[in-house]
Order: C-alpha cells, then structure tokens, then sequence
C-alpha cells in the first residue's frame, strides 16, 4: 500500500468516528517526535501493538478486502497481568475481512453505529477446513444457531459473541453505510493467533511516498 492511500484512510476514519462521537486517547495523535519522546514511558503502546493498523490482506484493493483497525487496549500473555483487549474497526460496504478464527481469543464484535455488519460463519474442523456442523452462538446473550456458511446481520447496538475455532469473515452490507465495529475480546495476538482459511498478508508492505500521518502499529519498529 502507499503511504498517501493510508494517509487518506486515516483522515476519512478521523472523520467518521468523529461523526460517531468515538473518542481516542491523545497519543493517537502523536508525531513522531513525540514518540521518540514518550518512548520509554509508551512501552506497553509498542510492546502490545496499540494504536493505528491498516491493511489490505495483501490484496492490493483495500476497500475490496480490507479493513481499519484502533487497538485502544491489549495485554501480552505471560507478561502483564491484562488479559483483555479492546478494538474499533471501522467496515466498507462489501468490505471484506476474509474467513478467519482465533485459536485462543474469544470475542465480541459489536456494531457501534453506522450500517449493517455482515457475518458469515462455519465451524473449523481438526484439519482447519469448514465443518459441517451447525454454528452454535450468542447474539447479545442470546443463544442461535446458523447452519454453515450461514450470515448473521447485526444491526447498529447488536453484538455477536465468537468463541475459539468459528470460522467468520465479514462485511459491511451494502447500500446501508461504513459500520463502526467494536471489539471486546480476551488479549489479541496478531503474530501467532489468526488462523486465516486462505493464505493472506495480516500488515501491508509500505510504499514510503510520502510522510506518515499518524504510526501504523506495524510502523513503531521502523520509526521510533
């Protein structure tokens, strides 16, 4: 991806979420010389990869499969005593995240306002391939079920719980608007966590064409 189309996706995501009135923390905001200058004190920001994440999957069209991510929270398993994390996502219309679980990390996935969040869901099985079994889930405490490859639609305050080894992948349903998507899970682990049913790339590979507007999580090794 190029810098400047990250630039943009983050001016546009600015925007939205101030729409939303969704806050986020000041250091959200920091330049890089800030960073450099909390350094030290902003350990747990780097070391549990909070903050700004964009990426296409590698496909090279992020608002074909692609997704905007803010990680507000996260701990680090064996290392602090978190072991929780927070997220807010913001999805296109026809946006899509592409089929994935989690092999430790339950959670929710919330709409926050906006559009309507698409899910569709299988459950894995030992080989990681679909299974054919019937997704067992809840929907804001309540217990549903949905055959495989089967959708879920929830509608702006629905949540969705997710537990270990459910296959999703998601989108924003069209001609409804971006959805603002929040995520309450356990502690997210992007390097050893995402089982993804294709092969796909988690953080994009940057074409410095221009100055970063804000750090990607993926940028802290580089800059700071």
């Amino acid at each position: 991806m190029k810098r400047s189309e990250i630039n943009q996706i983050l001016k546009s995501a600015k925007a939205f979420m101030k729409a939303k009135q969704f806050a986020l923390p000041p250091w959200a905001y920091w330049s890089v010389s800030d960073w450099k200058e909390n350094k030290n004190d902003g350990q747990e920001i780097i070391n549990n990869m909070l903050g700004w994440d964009i990426t296409d999957f590698g496909s090279g069209d992020f608002y074909q499969r692609g997704l905007f991510l803010f990680t507000i929270r996260n701990g680090k398993l064996n290392l602090d005593k978190k072991t929780y994390a927070e997220k807010i996502m913001i999805v296109e219309e026809n946006q899509e995240t592409p089929m994935h679980f989690h092999w430790s990390k339950m959670e929710d996935i919330i709409n926050r306002g906006g559009g309507n969040l698409v899910i569709e869901l299988y459950q894995s099985a030992s080989d990681q391939k679909f299974s054919d079994a019937t997704v067992c889930l809840r929907t804001d405490g309540i217990v549903r079920t949905v055959s495989p490859g089967g959708k879920v639609i929830l509608t702006p305050g629905e949540s969705i719980c997710l537990e270990q080894g459910v296959y999703h992948r998601f989108y924003g349903e069209p001609e409804k608007g971006k959805v603002l998507v929040g995520e309450v899970s356990m502690v997210n682990d992007d390097a050893n966590d995402n089982c993804f049913y294709e092969t796909v790339g988690r953080f994009p590979v940057i074409d410095e064409d221009e100055a970063p507007l804000h750090l990607l999580v993926s940028d802290y090794s580089k800059f700071i």
